[in-house]
């Protein structure tokens, strides 16, 4: 079968292709993301104006998020295969809700560090346990789908989120922020109940065949070229995208733009749009096609990105350099689009069942890593008036990324790079062992 003869499949076929269990977990993100859209945009405000944190101690606190995440994501995948991805995302969804209620009632920079600990343990947990889970009930090219549908309903309940907290939270009273971090936490409660009810079948949990003797451990995993490869791909992807998507671009856009925190805040609002209006239209044509292929479409379309951005910057104060934003926004949430159906899809489809957790793991610290470093990078660069340096940086590491996913595209199998290929085996979701089908 060639890619360009694979039937483009549309929101009905995907639907009925999900299993009971996969329309359940899907059917919820858009609930329990609207609770974190009510906090993410105002969390370094509520510290600052709120309860008078001073903002360079404010962003150390914000980064220590990310610290402990990627500290306890090692671990976490070692756990997911070891005692189930239910369990695990129920332990790290129940760390969330009580970091939100710390937080909420948070008055000092200890308390936030405390609440923040909470919530850096289920980044870094949750993202290899509900991908393990996401694997255990879907497969094929429902598998891609699924990242990317999930992808544009966390973005469209996050955006909704944002404009309700943006309309109800008030700087002058305490108490509507701390509403809002409790409406985040009270929002956790609908993956809880989920898990410990329709999905409490659904363990993400396989054991190691019998004839597999190869050792299972991150190291023997990164001895693979295929993910040395792969992990160097997504770090790299996160440095120059979500790692300056919250800090480079907003410093940018401010220090060289010269545009208002108006623009800034039209920019994110055009970025989620494009994301759940664009999102299966992708999916539909990404179908059947190399997903190292999208990879390579993808940083082209974020190096005319940061392009843009870069030469509005001339014009900066004028009419110009605000459409530069906006525009950058959209045609970077474009290659967002592209993006999240395929690494993750990649991951999952190189992984073994019983070794989900680790590959999941390993993928989550090179983002968070990327998450970690890329501010850092913007905010030396930047504030020393590097502005061509910064954008030169940031192309050239588009660049990087599209030779990598050419690199990964000769170390893969074809049915794991999302073309014609061996049919991957069907997985119980109840007990995580491979099934053949009638």
């Amino acid at each position: 079968m060639s890619e360009s003869s694979v039937e483009r499949p549309g929101v009905s076929e995907f639907w009925s292709s999900l299993s009971t269990e996969g329309r359940w977990l899907l059917s919820t993100v858009v609930v329990q993301t609207l609770g974190r859209g009510l906090t993410l945009p105002f969390t370094i405000i509520y510290m600052n104006e709120v309860r008078g944190i001073s903002l360079d101690l404010a962003g150390l606190l914000m980064a220590f998020i990310a610290v402990v995440a990627l500290a306890v994501t090692g671990p976490g995948g070692v756990l997911v295969d070891r005692v189930g991805a239910r369990r695990m995302l129920l332990f790290s969804t129940s760390c969330q809700l009580v970091g939100c209620v710390v937080i909420a009632f948070a008055t000092t920079p200890l308390l936030f560090a405390l609440g923040f600990a909470f919530l850096g343990i289920n980044f870094g947990v949750s993202w290899p346990a509900f991908n393990a889970l996401v694997a255990a009930v879907t497969t094929g090219e429902t598998r891609q789908q699924y990242f990317g549908i999930n992808f544009a309903l966390i973005n469209l309940g996050i955006g909704v989120g944002g404009i309700i907290g943006g309309f109800y939270a008030d700087v002058t009273d305490a108490t509507t922020f701390t509403v809002i971090f409790l409406a985040d936490a009270a929002s956790m409660l609908v993956p809880i109940l989920l898990l410990l009810g329709p999905l409490r079948h659904v363990q993400g949990l396989a054991e190691r065949p019998a004839d597999d003797d190869a050792p299972g451990s991150y190291l023997a995993i990164l001895r693979q070229p295929a993910v040395v490869w792969l992990t160097a791909l997504t770090f790299l992807g996160t440095f120059v995208g979500y790692g300056q998507i919250e800090a480079g671009l907003p410093a940018f856009a401010r220090s060289v733009n010269e545009v208002s925190t108006r623009v800034i805040g039209f920019g994110f609002a055009v970025n989620t749009a494009t994301i759940v209006l664009l999102q299966f239209v992708v999916l539909r044509r990404i179908s059947g096609r190399r997903r190292t292929r999208v990879l390579v479409v993808m940083t082209a379309l974020w190096a005319v990105a940061w392009l843009t951005l870069g030469l509005t910057g001339v014009v900066a104060g004028t009419l110009a350099a605000a459409i530069g934003v906006l525009a950058f926004n959209g045609v970077f949430a474009l290659g967002e689009t592209l993006l999240q159906p395929t690494i993750p899809a990649i991951t999952n489809d190189m992984a073994p069942d019983h070794l989900r957790g680790r590959y999941n793991a390993i993928s989550a610290g090179a983002f968070q890593a990327g998450t970690i470093l890329g501010p850092v990078v913007a905010g030396v660069m930047i504030d020393h008036g590097w502005s061509w340096a910064f954008i030169a940086m940031i192309v050239a590491g588009c660049s990087a990324m599209a030779v990598l996913a050419l690199v990964v595209e000769r170390l893969i199998t074809p049915a794991v790079n999302g073309i014609a290929g061996p049919a991957a085996p069907l997985t119980d979701p109840a007990t995580g062992e491979q099934v053949v089908a009638d």
